[in-house]
């Protein structure tokens, strides 16, 4: 907010939830009050059931920068999740979009028969894909299965992790924490959560538990709640814990990015690491 301010220009949210309406405080959007003070690009513009995908969110940033840069020198990308900042810094394979047909019959597939049998489905059709991919989560096998079944080709012939060259100079900055303050910061984020409203807002959300939207930490502990399956007080801490789980994955996938400029924001205020980063723009 300090930084965009400072420089006049917008914030380009790269985190995947905040992108959808109607999740304000289950996934920290920006508050009323900062988005007055601050236009934020890519944030509430999608509705629950909206199809979208790191591709076209790829697409869609770099025509808005397209627009932006004539009259900003620096634009601000912050996030959130791991696919969306690739997506816009390195690109992402040119993977093609599934259609609804095909989506919703793994979607119903994957509903009544589980994740094991398709799992052996794309040990078939992907034996490659399926010795990387993370066997617990469906929504990765399932798109597979997609791509395999739309294009009768194995998914893996479209990943080419190939860098795709950018008009404009990226320069990424991370900010790390002692684990044991960024737990605990954690930790008093989701109780505020919950004084803010956030059981309200899943009931609200409630009757399209089944959209990939909804399929994230917090919203899934809650509607567990609501199905009488949970006490309130267990969902709250498994939210806590299961968002710590997802903390040490975005470092583990962060600290292999050796372009990343590591500030320590347990040891500096917003003054010092402005600082630093105007001096990480100088030096370039």
């Amino acid at each position: 907010m300090q930084l965009a301010k400072r420089w006049g220009c917008p914030i380009i949210n790269a985190d995947s939830r905040q992108i959808y309406q109607g999740l304000s405080i289950g996934t920290a959007a920006p508050t009323a009050e900062e988005l007055a003070q601050v236009k934020h690009e890519f944030v509430h513009t999608l509705r629950l059931d909206d199809y979208y995908s790191a591709a076209e969110y790829e697409k869609d940033v770099l025509l808005l920068l397209d627009q932006l840069f004539p009259t900003h020198d620096t634009l601000l990308l912050s996030g959130g999740s791991m696919m969306y900042i690739d997506a816009v810094t390195k690109g992402i394979d040119d993977i093609p979009t599934v259609d609804e047909e095909t989506r919703e019959m793994l979607r119903q597939r994957f509903q009544k028969e589980g994740l094991d049998p398709l799992l052996q489905e794309l040990k078939l059709l992907d034996p490659q894909y399926y010795e990387l991919v993370d066997k617990k989560n469906h929504k990765r096998v399932v798109h597979a299965l997609e791509i395999c079944y739309m294009t009768g080709q194995p998914y893996t012939s479209f990943r080419t992790a190939t860098h795709k060259p950018r008009p404009f100079r990226i320069l990424k900055i991370g900010l790390r924490r002692e684990r044991s303050n960024l737990f605990a910061r954690i930790n008093q984020r989701v109780d505020q959560m919950m004084l803010d409203g956030f059981m309200d807002e899943a009931k609200s959300v409630y009757p399209l538990r089944h959209l990939n939207a909804l399929n994230t930490v917090g919203y899934k502990e809650l509607f567990r709640v609501i199905d009488g399956e949970w006490e309130l007080p267990m969902a709250v801490e498994r939210i806590k814990k299961n968002t710590r789980v997802y903390a040490k994955k975005q470092m583990t996938w962060y600290q292999h990015d050796a372009d990343i400029h590591w500030l320590d924001a347990d040891k500096m205020d917003t003054a010092d690491m402005i600082k630093a980063i105007e001096n990480e723009i100088n030096a370039g």
